[in-house]
Parts: C-alpha cells; structure tokens; sequence
C-alpha cells in the first residue's frame, strides 16, 4: 500500500513507519519544514496548506499529529493549542481526501486511521466501556469530540475512516511511561493516588500491529487501541517487579493535581477501556497480559 503518516517523528509514528516499510509498504511523511528527501510532503495544518496533488493515488493516511499534552502545563494558551493542533491536521487531511476521487492507486478505498485517545470516555470508575459509549465531559473528552468531528468530510465523502482511541501506550522509552518509567527503575515508583483507577494499556509493539492491522481490515468508526485495563497500583507493580524493584513510594492525588493540572484527570481518572472492535476484527496482541507487556518494556530500557 501508499501510505502517508503524519506526525511520524512521535513516539508511535517513529516506530510505525519502520515497521510499515519493513512489511513492504511505500511510506511518505508529512512534515512541516522544507522537504529534504523524496519521501518527503510538505504541509502547514494551521494556515490549512497542503497541495491536494501530493495524496494523488494514496491509499491511507495515518494521521497521529499532535502535540503532546502532558510537556508543558495546561494553560488557557496551551489548551488552544493542544485542540488545534489535532483540529487543524485532522480537518485539513479530511477535506483533502475528499477532495480527491475517493480511491488510492490500486482501486480501493481510501482510508483515514484518525489518532484519538481513551480519555474520550472521561472517568468512569468500574464501568467497561468499549465503542458504543457515550463521550464523556472531562477537557480530554472535549477534545476527542472536536478531532474526531473533524474527520466528518472524508467519511461523508466515503473514505473509510478509524478514530484510533488509543491508551496508555507502554514502551521502554518516551510515551505515557516517559517521566514514570526512571523512577520504577531507581526503586521509588509507587501507585498514583489511590490506585485503584484503571489504567486501558497497550504495548508499542501491539499499538503498532493494531494500526497496520486497521489498513487492511473493514473497519470504520471509534477502535480502542488497548489490551486490557488494568489497576494503576497492579501495572506500577508489575513494571517494579520486571526491573526487579520494589513499587512502595505512592504519590497522593492531591499533588499529582497540583503538578499536572487538567492532565491529572488523565492519570487519576479510571477509564474500563476494552477492545471490542478491534477484537471482533481478528486482533490478537502479542503482549496480552500486564507480566509479559511489563517484561517486554524492562527488557528494552
């Protein structure tokens, strides 16, 4: 297949296109400063620029642009710009591919896998919740509503269109675990508030299959891109024990609020994620249980 990614320098995005090259897949890159390479298309999301010729003959667009919401505090500022920055890539790659003629190289369809995010469904508790469920209230929830609206031109225009509801992505460096995963290694990780909120997880192995598996797979609409949820404490504990470190220094809820803001209700939140999309298409994970997810993670640091 054609493919062209966006937002490939990313934690998922700079291991899903190795992967997609190595399976045989022509891979193209959005970027957003002048093109060095021939793999390479220039755009600009905010001013909406993106020359309609260049996903000529394109099969998919995986589109995971973004910026990461958890680097800097949530202010008023930085909350704009966390919602246009996967407003404005969403929108612009949707008006875009339906614009075109509706079919890549080959004849088929085209296809839109749209990143999104668990947090979608906002804090549930025990509530399992797979892709039927209501999106929920929270500023997260807010902000899955509005990058996944976006996509509304291409779908109408019958580009087959995934909203990739992924969640926590484990992997040995950067992601979710980035500021967690040193603390685990030195001894002094512990449970996050009170614990027992449920974590949806996937490994980036699994994330990366998941995504080339909706290539080819008919499927169309919200996918939770998870494993399995797990308690915060059992994850904490299962990571410690895989680098062989005790898991005994806990951080109360109230400081986690008081360091991350908005973004605490994305770690003390519980969100009961299942995969029932994606496992009604045939997925199986490689890492389908907290032991080997973790061990797979401890092996790679």
């Amino acid at each position: 297949m054609h493919v062209v990614v966006a937002g490939s320098s990313g934690f998922i995005g700079s291991a899903l296109v190795p992967a997609l090259r190595g399976h045989g897949h022509t891979v193209r890159l959005l970027v957003r400063r002048p093109v060095q390479r021939a793999d390479e298309i220039r755009w600009d999301p905010a001013e909406g620029r993106l020359d309609p010729d260049d996903l000529a003959g394109v099969d998919a667009v995986v589109d995971l642009a973004g910026v990461n919401a958890a680097s800097r505090p949530l202010t008023p500022a930085r909350k704009r710009e966390v919602v246009a920055s996967r407003v404005d890539s969403a929108g612009l790659l949707a008006r875009t591919l339906a614009a075109e003629t509706g079919v890549g190289a080959g004849g088929r369809p085209r296809i839109l896998l749209q990143a999104s995010g668990i947090g979608a469904y906002g804090d549930r508790g025990d509530d399992v919740l797979d892709e039927q469920e209501p999106i929920g209230d929270t500023f997260f929830a807010g902000v899955v509503r509005q990058w996944e609206a976006a996509t509304a031109p291409a779908a109408d225009a019958g580009v087959r269109v995934a909203l990739l509801r992924t969640g926590i992505v484990l992997g040995p460096s950067g992601g979710a675990l980035g500021r967690l995963l040193p603390l685990v290694r030195l001894g002094v990780g512990g449970r996050l508030g009170s614990g027992r909120q449920l974590w949806p997880w996937i490994t980036l192995v699994d994330e990366v299959r998941a995504i080339e598996h909706l290539l080819t797979t008919p499927v169309h609409g919200p996918v939770n891109l998870v494993t399995r949820a797990d308690r915060n404490v059992d994850v904490i504990r299962a990571l410690a024990d895989a680098f062989g470190r005790p898991a005994a220094v806990p951080v109360p809820a109230w400081a986690l609020r008081t360091v991350l803001g908005d973004f605490s209700s994305e770690v003390l939140g519980s969100i009961g994620a299942v995969p029932a999309v994606l496992a009604a298409s045939g997925f199986r994970p490689v890492h389908a249980d907290l032991p080997s997810a973790a061990r797979w993670v401890a092996s790679g640091v």
